[in-house]
């Protein structure tokens, strides 16, 4: 964990960069209210707490934001309402209802084998609104793509922007709702189009260094689309080999026939594989991934365990 260069942020925002298990946590302090955007995986939620609780002292976090709720954005949700009894919590509004009755399938987190322990919300950041954190205004805007119920948030006084897993510094999140059946490929180059016109001057992207040079992230993220726009079926492997990488990010090591078994019973990578890919059968696509994965270094296969790499 590091966190940002103070020259890029005014004083009153500090952001916890995380490993890639978790997101970002972008920490705001007003002279009235503390906000937190972001909360991290729910491995990472006791840490979390703890470089919340050394930044703030003895002030309360009075508010927590979700820019969307994929688990490595809000798996540490609970945990900082535990904390924090009082605290406010505001997610965008597209899967309120399945947060509110909790559905650990319509939520993507049983599909996908991944962790987040049940939170509760009080507010909805609607697009098209604004919202106050700390002493700052932010814009709310809508930014499918990635997730189609994503927001990203914009403070136009020093033209700060939170674009979540939109656009990172050379790139950005895996396009799931593509991979679902829907047509998000234009959604998220009509989101870039959104940051373009923005103009932000700082990016607090939600995996990843704060950065400045924005047109060029822009530019990148642009051929990187364009390239998957091309070769459907590459973004689907890339996919694939993200929630595999995942998974050896948050247990470290397994033996190689549990991780298969673990595999084999997550329906997502099915999904993908009948909906996208023809060939080779389903264990050995998963073959073929795990191997990709070992080659680029990403992966260390030992014997009868595989681990992670880096």
């Amino acid at each position: 964990m590091m966190t940002s260069p103070l020259p890029l942020l005014p004083p009153d925002i500090t952001v916890f960069e995380r490993g890639w298990l978790s997101s970002n946590n972008i920490l705001i302090r007003g002279a009235q209210s503390t906000a937190l955007i972001d909360s991290g995986y729910a491995t990472h939620a006791a840490q979390t707490v703890a470089l919340v609780r050394a930044a703030l002292g003895d002030r309360p976090l009075d508010l927590l934001v979700n820019t969307h709720l994929h688990s490595d954005h809000c798996g540490g949700n609970a945990a900082l309402q535990a904390a924090w009894p009082a605290v406010r919590t505001s997610i965008p509004p597209g899967l309120a209802e399945h947060v509110r009755n909790w559905d650990p399938v319509a939520l993507t987190y049983a599909p996908t084998g991944q962790s987040c322990p049940p939170f509760r919300y009080e507010a909805l950041l609607q697009p098209g609104s604004g919202i106050r954190l700390g002493d700052r205004q932010w814009q709310i805007h809508a930014a499918p793509g990635h997730d189609t119920h994503s927001v990203i948030l914009f403070e136009p006084a020093e033209r700060i922007l939170v674009s979540a897993d939109a656009l990172w510094e050379r790139g950005f999140g895996v396009v799931f709702p593509e991979l679902e059946g829907d047509d998000a490929f234009d959604e998220l180059g009509e989101t870039l189009d959104l940051i373009e016109s923005l103009a932000p001057a700082t990016v607090i992207p939600g995996h990843g260094a704060v950065f400045t040079e924005v047109d060029k992230a822009i530019a990148i993220a642009r051929e990187r689309l364009n390239g998957f726009l091309a070769n459907p079926a590459k973004h689907t492997r890339h996919a694939a080999k993200v929630l595999l990488k995942f998974k050896l990010l948050e247990v470290q090591s397994l033996p190689y026939a549990a991780f298969i078994a673990w595999v084999q019973a997550t329906p997502y990578f099915r999904m993908m594989f009948d909906r996208h890919l023809s060939g080779p059968d389903f264990g050995q696509w998963i073959d073929e991934l795990v191997a990709e994965l070992v080659r680029s270094g990403a992966a260390i296969r030992e014997g009868l365990v595989i681990r992670n790499a880096g």
